[in-house]
Order: C-alpha cells, then structure tokens, then sequence
C-alpha cells in the first residue's frame, strides 16, 4: 500500500521560512493577463517552484482581490510582487542588471522548452502574455529568446496558468 500524505506531513516550510529562504533565480512577469482566476494560479506556481519575484505589467490585476486569493491560497501574501505599468522600462532595467529575459510564445525563432539547458544559467526573467493575444510584439522584439512549449494536438496554444507551471518545472530542475 502507498498511502497519500495528509497536509501536516507534507513537511512544507512556513510562509516566513518562505518569505528568508533563498530563491531561485528566476522571475515571472505577467503582461495584460485579464483572468484574475489565472493570476491567482501564477501566484501559487510561483510559491511550489520557490520563484524570486512576480512583476504584474499592463492591466493585470493585483492583490488584494478575493478572486485572486481564491486560487493563490494565500500565495500572494508570501510571493514577493510589484506593480509597473510599463513592461519596456522593466525589460529594460531587468537586462541591464544583467537579467536575461525570455517571452513564452510562439514565434519565426525559438528556443523549445526542452532545450533551455543550451540558455546561460543566469537570472532569468520569463515573460507572460495576455490570454487572447499573447506576449505583445514590442516585449519579444526586446526579448533575449523566445522560449515555446512543442504542443502535438490540434489546439495552438495553452491556458497562460498551465504554461507557467510547465514552464517553471523545466527551469526549476536547474536548481534542485
């Protein structure tokens, strides 16, 4: 028998273990998502793949907001965040710290997720675009790389939410 684990024996630090212990060196910056549904479930991969930052762009939404908190269970309070309405000047002074910076999406070039290895280990900002219209050009144009996820159904695209946690988990394995 393989019995499932209840909640306190999962040995899970606490949110100010949390909010001290080291990060891994990545950051999530979400771009006109409107779902606040979806950036509740950012929030919350965010905290499971122990991501340094989230930068909510454009007119995403932010914290505090009850149909955020519904799906981040609490993340929101524990993944550091901030706000800047334009996502050019952050691109920008994110490279300039020496942040390389990738746009998940589907373009003429890219990098497939299961190549990432060949990207320089550094800092890694991952960009996060609308649910309709994607990453806005101007943001992959002043993109390092475009990082795209190989799909094999018919359907040309993932929920946003989904395609950060499998996203996350490839770098994640960098780090553990």
């Amino acid at each position: 028998m393989n019995k499932k684990l209840k909640l306190w024996e999962l040995n899970r630090v606490s949110e100010e273990e949390f909010r001290q212990q080291e990060k891994f060196p990545l950051i999530l910056i979400l771009d006109d998502i409107r779902s606040l549904n979806n950036i509740g479930s950012f929030f919350r991969s965010a905290d499971a793949f122990n991501v340094e930052k989230i930068y909510l762009c454009g007119i995403t939404a932010r914290p505090p907001h009850k149909e955020i908190h519904k799906t981040a269970l609490g993340a929101s309070e524990t993944v550091a965040w901030e706000y800047r309405s334009s996502i050019v000047d952050l691109i920008r002074e994110l490279q300039s710290q020496g942040t390389l910076v990738a746009s998940i999406e589907q373009s003429e070039k890219t990098v497939l997720l299961q190549n990432i290895n060949q990207l320089p280990e550094q800092r890694t900002a991952l960009i996060f675009g609308n649910e309709v219209d994607g990453v806005n050009q101007e943001a992959i144009n002043l993109s390092d790389c475009v990082i795209e996820i190989p799909q094999f159904g018919t359907k040309h695209s993932l929920n946003v939410s989904v395609c950060a946690g499998v996203v996350l988990w490839e770098f994640a394995k960098r780090y553990i």
